[in-house]
């Protein structure tokens, strides 16, 4: 399948995409956080929880501003690393109980297997090699360990929504449902994949999704007519459980 974007590693050097990252984050995440990502914390929170464990080794990759950090610490202990080394030093004196490591997670070394679930929320979009990505995630996991990841639905993106070109620094590969389950099913034994946050803001589904028309629905039924979108594959995020294969 083509792709909104193509990129060679030379067109966005590894201090370019830092130097983008570090702004954006200090702009997006370090003081606020959307819809999208409050949702996409919602999901991963439960799948913690279903794990009964509070002695967990959690890895975050590109946790961006650290917002989830705090919250994952209730499972366990928090590694969690991102480019965006201006923003993480700041990260590492707000909140000093998890270890935050700056670095371009293909380079670094974090052990063999070391973790027993790795997060990953909206970072495989912005990864040059997404199958090398997905194997060097495996390689951190312990046998049967969780991977929970988080990204770009390409499907409603594209279709739904007008997204501006990526800046200088931003990579941009967006996949489809299927593309997510084949880049999965090398290195991880899927338990689920679904999408979350409908959001559109052009077509049909602008009018389906505005805020107007939803919320007299939410004051009658609550989520269940979102959730009910997200089931039909709507969402602006896919959400991904998977278990390292033994």
């Amino acid at each position: 399948m083509s792709t909104p974007y193509n990129f060679s590693e030379g067109d966005a050097p590894i201090d370019l995409q830092t130097s983008f990252w570090n702004r954006w984050n200090a702009d997006n995440r370090e003081h606020q956080m959307s819809e999208v990502s409050a949702r996409q914390a919602e999901v991963i929170l439960g799948w913690l929880e279903n794990t009964g464990r509070r002695n967990l080794d959690i890895l975050d990759v590109g946790c961006g501003s650290g917002w989830l950090a705090p919250k994952l610490g209730r499972y366990g202990v928090v590694t969690a690393t991102d480019l965006s080394d201006e923003v993480l030093n700041r990260a590492a004196m707000r909140w000093p109980q998890a270890k935050f490591i700056a670095g371009d997670f293909m380079a670094l070394d974090f052990g063999t297997p070391a973790f027993d679930v790795i997060i990953t929320l909206e970072v495989l979009s912005h990864v040059f090699d997404q199958r090398a990505f997905i194997r060097k995630l495996s390689t951190h996991l312990r046998p049967g360990g969780y991977l929970m990841l988080a990204t770009q639905n390409r499907h409603v993106l594209e279709k739904y929504n007008a997204i501006p070109p990526p800046a200088p620094g931003q990579l941009r590969r967006w996949v489809y449902k299927q593309e997510l389950a084949d880049l999965l099913v090398p290195e991880f034994e899927p338990l689920e994949l679904f999408t979350v946050s409908p959001i559109a803001r052009k077509g049909i589904m602008r009018l389906v999704n505005s805020w107007k028309v939803n919320a007299p629905i939410r004051a009658i039924f609550g989520n269940r007519v979102e959730r009910m979108k997200e089931r039909l594959g709507l969402g602006w995020t896919l959400m991904s459980l998977s278990k390292r294969r033994t």
